[in-house]
């Protein structure tokens, strides 16, 4: 070592000598561009450390990728095994659901239950607020010209708000839910129990009437009973956040409301409410009876005019009782007159005895029967047909049917 140092003395003094320089150099020359000047030191640092940061940044993020991709994910496939389940039974679950609907739904078509449905609303913005904390109203830019009454309900996209209390022409005070004098029909989702929603002094939202022998939960929705008349069933209240126990052997719930009652701005007045029957849907199964009710045929009721018609024709078609003999029956329009039928006579059969073919004599009826009968009346028998005797000469003078005779009831 001392003898490389000893030999390469001068080299070693004169590369340092001009590394210092080129230092120096680089520490006072500076590289000016259009944004900004760097030292040519600093550029040279930059330059050199540059390579070995993007190598080292290459190995962190490449063990970071192992990390997460890999050793990370382990239990992924447990935990989708366990989502799987999961979706398994929450599908059962609004199978369930769907059918207990739709019964519920066709309960209410049977027993011709009434449910009111929100038809109308009228957007509202929110000008002012009460002067006291004891009264928590609001006031609306909507009055009696825009055809807003008392007590209807007010609501947002989140909940319901309060009522309208007074109306005056262009603005109206609403009554918040958690005014101590308000008043709200609530139902607990889930188990159903029915209570009242009042405020308290405090501006906390408690509900009222429910025994102390109920088990509430905290966390259980509210909503409305639609038992105030004012809101619709099953609008969101609020979410149980407290429960303790009350006087009188009731429970006081604490609810925090679903709307943000503090920060209101715009709000939606009720102006029309519809009640009507709710209608059966037909999701589930259908049974034979209902589809053979439905594609047997039926016979529609008679109306009272058309079977009067009937009978005043039937009396029209039927021949009078006491009919003469030989009187004419003026024609009716249901009539069908016969055929006419030839009167042969036993003298006319000349040409039938020349070519010594048997002749046909028709005898003709009486010639006092020339009326019409109705097609409803029955026709008599005819009279029975004689055949002539060729050998036989034709008789000379034929005997005129005598008058006396009974006629006949035949067709002419």
């Amino acid at each position: 070592m001392e003898s490389v140092l000893g030999r390469y003395k001068n080299l070693i003094v004169l590369v340092g000598v001009l590394f210092a320089q080129v230092l120096g150099l680089a520490v006072q020359v500076k590289r000016t561009t259009d944004t900004e000047s760097s030292r040519l030191i600093r550029i040279w640092a930059v330059n050199s450390v540059t390579p070995f940061e993007k190598v080292l940044n290459w190995m962190h993020h490449g063990t970071g990728n192992l990390w997460h991709n890999y050793f990370y994910l382990r239990g992924v496939r447990a935990e989708n095994r366990d989502l799987r389940a999961q979706i398994e039974k929450l599908r059962l679950e609004q199978v369930r659901l769907n059918e207990d609907a739709a019964q519920a739904r066709r309960l209410q078509a049977l027993l011709a239950f009434k449910e009111q449905f929100i038809s109308q609303t009228l957007p509202a913005q929110v000008i002012g607020s009460g002067g006291t904390e004891q009264s928590r109203i609001v006031y609306i830019d909507k009055g009696e010209h825009d055809g807003l009454k008392t007590d209807m309900a007010v609501i947002t996209v989140d909940g319901i708000v309060g009522k309208v209390l007074k109306v005056f022409g262009s603005t109206a005070q609403v009554l918040l839910i958690d005014d101590q004098s308000s008043g709200v029909g609530a139902i607990l989702e889930k188990s159903r129990l029915q209570g009242i929603l009042r405020g308290t002094p405090a501006g906390e939202v408690v509900l009222e009437r429910i025994m102390s022998d109920n088990a509430v939960q905290p966390g259980e929705e509210v909503r409305t009973s639609g038992g105030d008349r004012i809101f619709p069933k099953g609008l969101p209240v609020g979410t149980v956040t407290r429960v303790g126990n009350g006087p009188d052997l009731f429970l006081s719930i604490r609810v925090r409301p679903a709307a943000n009652l503090s920060k209101l701005e715009e709000v939606l007045v009720v102006t029309k409410l519809v009640e009507q029957e709710p209608t059966q849907l037909q999701t589930g199964p259908v049974r034979a009876a209902d589809i053979l009710a439905q594609r047997l045929p039926s016979v529609p009721d008679k109306p009272a005019a058309d079977a009067a018609k009937t009978s005043e024709s039937s009396q029209a078609a039927a021949p009078p009782a006491n009919r003469p003999s030989g009187g004419t029956a003026p024609p009716r329009a249901e009539s069908i007159p016969p055929a006419p039928k030839p009167n042969i006579s036993s003298g006319a059969s000349s040409a039938a005895s020349t070519n010594k073919t048997p002749s046909i004599t028709l005898i003709s009826p009486a010639a006092g029967s020339t009326g019409l009968r109705p097609a409803t009346e029955r026709r008599p028998v005819p009279p029975p047909v004689k055949v002539a005797n060729p050998a036989t000469p034709p008789a000379q003078n034929p005997v005129p049917p005598d008058s006396s005779t009974t006629p006949q009831d035949g067709p002419q």
